[in-house]
């Protein structure tokens, strides 16, 4: 009895051993896996920060054309302004717009010379432009 125990505390021993390998080889391609996927995660975490940094480019890009585009609109308004007033101002565009108006309306040639004071060629070519 005292050989079959030494025997079954061998083969206990010898199968703990074998597990142990086992286990030890399981351990080491558990090892070499969570190796390869921190090594994804640090690339996966390097172009997130480059896909990052480019959208923040874009985002100042996109900020400074729209700041431009309004600039741009204010001048535009600005200028269209001024071109109106300068239109106002000026007596003899004044004239001219109250003739194409007057021609609109259906008035004749002596009467775009009389209220307008055109010139007679003058008032017979608007009326030969804008007539429909």
């Amino acid at each position: 009895m005292g050989d079959e125990l030494i025997t079954g505390a061998l083969v206990l021993v010898i199968v703990c051993f074998v597990l142990m390998i086992l286990m030890y080889k399981q351990m080491q391609k558990l090892k070499s896996k969570v190796d390869a996927v921190t090594v994804l995660l640090k690339e996966s975490d390097r172009q997130r920060e480059a896909v990052k940094r480019e959208l923040q480019e874009l985002r100042s890009g996109t900020i400074g054309m729209g700041r431009r585009v309004v600039e741009i609109e204010n001048n535009l308004t600005k200028q269209s302004e001024k071109l109106e007033e300068a239109s106002q101002q000026d007596p003899q565009a004044k004239l001219y717009s109250r003739a194409l108006k007057m021609v609109e309306l259906g008035a004749g040639v002596e009467e775009l010379v009389t209220e307008c004071e055109l010139p007679k060629a003058e008032a017979e070519l608007l009326i030969r432009l804008h007539r429909k």
